[in-house]
């Protein structure tokens, strides 16, 4: 869709040129933002002109550009010992999104967007994946992506500030895991996503996404009991509502793959 308010994209040289004026929003890919009307927007400041290195692989840490493509993602090589990776493409997949869209989507835009079906979101909650946030004078902080995504199209993101990296440890990518995800057509949105993850420690993660409107993750230190599962899973207070997934069926699936998943992890475990 044309922007026919936009009068002005700028082409920020370093990070002192990421100031917004009135009417100003940050451009990544733009796959969200040109889909629809933006009323009040006047300018972009596009932050890919910044060449920030898409992705960074140290001991630690895979570091994340947050104007890192999906397709260069998806591209990455694993590395020993890395059983997860293979969730890079399971989620990237879960967009159902042309070749087209995966050349210039951005990982950061689709966290950032916070859209409860944002497969990067799925992805980076259930690698507990930290987002690094910079601020307006300079300044940066940090804060796990499973909370920075606070609802629809709602996250912690304060006036002036951007989303500039996502932050995986290594240790997530070692984990065994198992995905479930569903939809109700075959080309469809998600209506539900659940990941379930054994960390090197022992610790078992559950992640659910798509059939909430922000990401819900539970933790327990050993193998969790079908009980105590359900029990978790019983907790969640909202589930998503639209044309895409009523609530109850959200919470029928995500359930039964909670269970599914502790079963298969059981297995991976023994």
């Amino acid at each position: 869709m044309d922007l026919i308010s936009v009068r002005e994209i700028r082409m920020p040289r370093d990070r002192s040129e990421i100031v917004f004026a009135p009417g100003e929003q940050p451009l990544g890919g733009g796959t969200w933002l040109f889909s629809e009307r933006q009323p009040g927007l006047t300018g972009l400041v596009d932050l890919t002109a910044l060449g920030w290195e898409p992705l960074t692989v140290t001991a630690e840490t895979l570091t994340i550009a947050a104007t890192c493509t999906i397709r260069d993602l998806t591209l990455l090589p694993a590395q020993a010992g890395w059983h997860a990776h293979p969730l890079l493409s399971l989620c990237a997949n879960s967009l159902l999104a042309s070749f087209k869209i995966w050349n210039v989507a951005t990982v950061g835009g689709n966290v950032a967007t916070a859209l409860p079906a944002g497969a990067m979101t799925s992805l980076m909650a259930a690698l507990d994946a930290t987002a690094v946030i910079w601020g307006p004078e300079g300044e940066a902080r940090t804060m796990p992506v499973a909370t920075f995504v606070r609802g629809v199209r709602q996250t912690d993101l304060r006036p002036g500030e951007v989303l500039r990296a996502l932050e995986v440890p290594v240790a997530s990518l070692s984990s065994q895991f198992a995905f479930r995800r569903i939809a109700l057509s075959n080309l469809g949105r998600s209506g539900a996503l659940v990941i379930g993850r054994v960390d090197p420690s022992g610790e078992h993660v559950y992640t659910v996404t798509a059939a909430t409107p922000a990401p819900v993750q539970f933790r327990f230190d050993e193998a969790p009991s079908a009980a105590a599962l359900k029990h978790a899973f019983d907790g969640i207070q909202e589930w998503y509502d639209d044309p895409h997934g009523a609530p109850d069926w959200r919470r029928a699936v995500s359930t039964l793959f909670g269970e599914e998943i502790r079963g298969e992890l059981e297995g991976s475990a023994a």
